[in-house]
């Protein structure tokens, strides 16, 4: 069967901008070193014959363990034109999680970079079904040198050995609750993620930053975006507020993807009031519930930049997409299904729900082909074509989607459900509030299902002093009975996941429960 090269996702979203515009400056790495995407595109090239050169074949099972984010762009493109699949490995994992995700991977190959070689060497006696290890960034110790192979190679195209359907890598989720499932990709469903810009207004002079967040999932969902588009991608080894603050106006970046969280850390102080923002015109939020109070502070700081927000999971990114900041939408909902994919909330039988709360379903060309090894998993979550992820959500007869959270975080106290945001909503908007994370505790341990407390931590705004008290006061004044927290705690910060990225992760409310539960006896 003869493929067109723009099956191939690296094809489609490099070498075509290479021949389309060679001399547009592609990516730009700490400030230091620039790219035309002609010269990126010859890069990855020499990349992938190296590999080649190496072992690495066509469907061959690469564990990919890299943390400079420059080397992450390049081996990874130049895996997906060669149609090895990648194993994108997280640099931030303990020594034995990595082993364990990768011994389920069933990688025959490991390519790793200096960040991250000490993590290597401790893992790697126990990884005997890895035969061949490549090193980039200089020699390793009985590990290919891929620079020194890439010296010499071709910058011609290599010949493309995926595409499709085919898988392109194993994408891996959170595993906050367990190790990280593998989320499989395919060269068509990674591709329909890089669309994402046909939602967002862009122009040529459109420039996308981001961090070190740029390996797993991230790699879809940030790079290929702002490649396919022809935009300048900035690559940072951080994406930390300070960084932002200083990088954002030395390249003038204009589009950014982040979550709520970011704004968060980047408006609790006073630190970014002197930097000129105003060269972003895009800011796209989502993984974490946008709170109105949020959602306005972020609206008052950048007033020419439009706020999209937007819903999906590593296993069907981007499948929701809306505007936040032009009364097209409610400003707790998430929006509308993307061009091509689709979204409907279904009750405890599947019939589907409008203006109820439900189980939210996805579908679309973006969505996962499944998990790798784990068919029991992919029966549970994929019926009929639709993705089933366990949040919950409230759909209107529009198909506008309001996501409510996540099914196991929602809190039942006073015989009524409800879910954390609505309780965080209200605090944040107390005055000298930052950040709110609300979990249930268990009224009774022994069965968590029957009646829960709640617990409310809140970090203050810096230079504030706040008092739990007063805050839960406050809160008793605004809030319906079943929702007032039952203790109120400042805390310094409140748990994120680790991400690399030098800004907060994702909230971590069950890490909330773990480090204050005390405080309700």
């Amino acid at each position: 069967m003869t493929h067109s090269p723009f099956s191939n996702y690296a094809y489609a979203i490099l070498t075509a901008n290479a021949l389309r515009t060679p001399d547009k400056v592609a990516l730009t790495y700490c400030g230091t070193r620039s790219f035309t995407y002609e010269e990126l595109n010859r890069n990855v090239n020499r990349v992938a014959h190296a590999l080649l050169a190496a072992g690495v074949a066509p469907g061959t099972r690469v564990a990919s363990l890299m943390n400079e984010t420059l080397h992450v762009a390049e081996v990874y493109l130049a895996q997906m034109k060669i149609g090895s699949v990648v194993s994108a490995l997280n640099p931030y994992w303990p020594v034995e999680t990595l082993r364990k995700v990768v011994e389920a991977s069933q990688a025959t190959a490991f390519v790793y970079d200096a960040t991250v070689e000490g993590l290597v060497a401790q893992a790697r006696a126990d990884l005997p079904h890895v035969k061949l290890w490549i090193k980039v960034g200089g020699a390793g110790e009985d590990a290919v040198d891929l620079d020194a192979l890439a010296s010499d190679a071709s910058e011609a195209e290599p010949p493309y050995g995926g595409h499709g359907s085919d898988p392109l890598a194993l994408f891996y989720t959170s595993g906050t609750t367990g190790l990280p499932k593998p989320v499989v990709h395919t060269h068509f469903s990674a591709l329909s993620i890089a669309q994402i810009w046909t939602d967002v207004a862009t122009a040529e002079d459109s420039v996308t930053g981001t961090g070190a967040i740029i390996w797993g999932i991230g790699f879809p969902a940030l790079v290929g975006p702002a490649f396919y588009a022809g935009q300048k991608l900035v690559l940072e080894q951080d994406w930390s507020p300070a960084t932002f603050t200083k990088v954002v106006p030395r390249e003038r970046v204009t589009h950014v993807s982040l979550i709520p969280s970011f704004f968060s850390a980047l408006l609790s102080s006073d630190d970014h009031e002197s930097a000129d923002l105003s060269s972003l015109r895009a800011i796209i939020l989502g993984g974490e519930p946008l709170l109105p109070a949020l959602r306005d502070r972020i609206k008052a700081r950048f007033p020419d930049a439009a706020i999209y927000s937007y819903y999906g999971q590593t296993e069907a990114p981007y499948t929701v997409f809306g505007r936040q900041d032009d009364g097209s939408q409610p400003i707790t909902a998430s929006g509308r299904a993307r061009k091509g994919c689709a979204v409907k909330v279904t009750g405890p039988d599947g019939e589907r729900l409008t203006d109820e709360v439900g189980e939210i379903n996805l579908t679309g060309p973006n969505v996962m082909a499944g998990y790798d090894g784990l068919p029991e998993k992919t029966a549970e979550s994929l019926k009929d074509g639709w993705f089933i992820g366990g949040d919950l959500g409230i759909i209107t007869p529009d198909g506008t989607l309001s996501v409510l959270g996540r099914r196991d975080d929602a809190i039942l106290k006073g015989g009524q459900w409800s879910q954390p945001a609505q309780i965080e909503e209200k605090a944040v908007e107390v005055p000298g509030v930052a950040e709110a994370g609300a979990v249930g505790v268990p009224a009774h341990p022994e069965n968590e299902a029957v009646e829960q407390r709640i617990l409310l931590a809140v970090v203050p705004r810096a230079g504030v002093a706040l008092d739990g008290p007063q805050v839960l006061a406050e809160l008793a004044g605004t809030l319906p009975a079943h929702q007032v927290p039952d203790a109120v705690v400042v805390a310094a910060e409140l748990p994120h996941t680790t991400d690399g990225s030098g800004g907060p992760g994702k909230l971590l409310r069950r890490g909330i429960r773990d480090a204050h539960a005390e405080v309700l006896g």
